[in-house]
């Protein structure tokens, strides 16, 4: 949302600068002064808790790569020896793997509330695409993370995941059997392994910094989006980001960080595996491999299909399917709260998410697959049938005519917008009986 600059230099410092790198000027308008929609609700307070988040994993990721020692020898006696023997090491450790896992409990709520308010549509289709971008490269990132710990579940897990590439041999005899042993850097999985997701999970927190600024441009140059789906109107529908939302916005982080605080001192393995506490052994398969918590929705997709090859397209597919929403919702509609049939549908989705959630961390067996089957026919039908074709039949409820009018009502909105009525004059003196006559 393009608006006039007001920054004022305040010094002949900032004069100076302001001159020549206008940085100030820029963090002022985009951050401070930025016109915001008035009726955003505390779903929107998940992006600022996700850079939050972002930074804090960077910040104790470096700090534990100076300690963590990436051999098969020693990777897995180095994180014991950051928990007990580094200074403040356990905190670093468990704030790191626990935050892990708030980063994506937090973007799971952001991607769903975009897709409820419709922030993936015209204009913000770029604003959308970066954002699964990020998605994307979180959950390579996380992965190669969960691999370093180097015990039995997660080495099972690159052993198995990796080993995915193989059922390319289905289409080129030999190419995925080949590329397999490219990434492993051999015939197994082993030190040249470990030493390249130690290098790629150290390098990807940054380009995901990147798309994140890449994602807060692209908000801005169209604006927000807000629960009504009405772009904005008038200068009055709007107040600056600081201090109405900076404020609003630090109240739910520190509400976050409290629910992070309390799961690192008092849950820190709460959201992990056991056998990630046993080295790793390759001689020795666990009975049921079993992925993190936000990996388990793809995993359940995964296995549902019977097919080695089919299976690892439904999983890529199942991601790759977001990036397209934005031309899948027919609707011209944003917002789901005026789509009485289609709101019903996305209920479903995501108890759908949640439950392939749970089939994900059990056995792939009897009634499991059965209605991971079920469930995954329905994840697919919710993207590719229901958003096109409810989209074209249903018949959404009014709109209202401003975001000033959901908010305040047609009384309040019409004497919110209408232009200030001039006082009357002042009544006229009260002629003497002389002039009258």
């Amino acid at each position: 949302m393009a608006h006039e600059s007001t920054y004022q230099p305040g010094s002949g410092f900032e004069r100076w600068l302001d001159a020549r790198l206008p940085v100030v000027r820029v963090m002022h308008d985009q951050f401070m002064v930025f016109p915001t929609p008035r009726n955003l609700n505390y779903w929107w307070t998940f992006g600022g808790i996700l850079t939050f988040m972002l930074i804090a994993q960077i910040a104790t990721g470096i700090v534990l790569a100076m300690h963590y020692v990436p051999t098969p020898e020693h990777a897995f006696d180095s994180v014991e020896t950051i928990m007990r023997d580094v200074n403040w090491g356990w905190f670093l450790r468990y704030s790191h793997a626990v935050g892990a896992s708030m980063f994506f409990f937090a973007v799971y709520i952001h991607l769903f509330r975009g897709m409820y308010y419709g922030s993936y549509k015209a204009p913000r289709e770029v604003l959308w695409i970066i954002g699964v971008l990020i998605l994307l490269m979180m959950i390579a990132t996380a992965f190669m993370g969960y691999s370093l710990v180097w015990g039995q579940m997660s080495f099972w897990a690159v052993t198995v995941i990796t080993n995915l590439f193989s059922s390319l041999d289905a289409v080129i005899p030999g190419l995925g059997t080949t590329l397999v042993q490219w990434i492993w850097g051999g015939f197994s999985v082993g030190a040249p392994t470990l030493n390249r997701l130690y290098a790629l999970h150290y390098l990807f927190p940054f380009v995901i910094l990147g798309l994140v600024i890449l994602h807060i441009w692209a908000l801005h140059v169209p604006g927000n989006n807000n629960p009504t789906g009405i772009e904005v109107k008038s200068p009055k529908e709007t107040v600056p980001f600081h201090p109405y939302y900076t404020i609003k916005d630090g109240f739910a982080l520190v509400m976050f960080v409290i629910l992070f605080a309390a799961v690192v001192f008092y849950a820190p393995n709460w959201l992990g595996h056991p056998d990630n506490y046993v080295p790793a052994n390759p001689l020795q398969t666990p009975p049921h491999i079993v992925p993190e918590w936000y990996f388990l929705p793809f995993y359940a997709i995964l296995r549902a299909i019977p097919n080695k090859l089919f299976g690892v397209i439904a999983l890529l597919s199942s991601i790759a399917v977001l990036f397209f929403i934005p031309w899948l919702d027919t609707s011209k509609v944003r917002s789901t709260s005026y789509r009485p049939i289609y709101r019903w549908f996305f209920w479903a989705f995501v108890l759908t998410s949640i439950a392939l959630g749970y089939l994900g961390s059990q056995p792939p067996e009897g009634w499991y697959l059965i209605f991971g089957r079920l469930l995954t026919a329905y994840y697919f039908a919710f993207f590719l049938l229901i958003m096109p074709v409810v989209g074209l039949i249903e018949t959404p409820r009014r709109l209202p005519g401003s975001i000033t009018e959901a908010v305040l009502g047609h009384a309040e909105e019409s004497e919110a917008t209408s232009p200030p009525v001039p006082p009357p004059p002042p009544p006229a003196q009260q002629r003497r009986p002389a002039e009258v006559l």
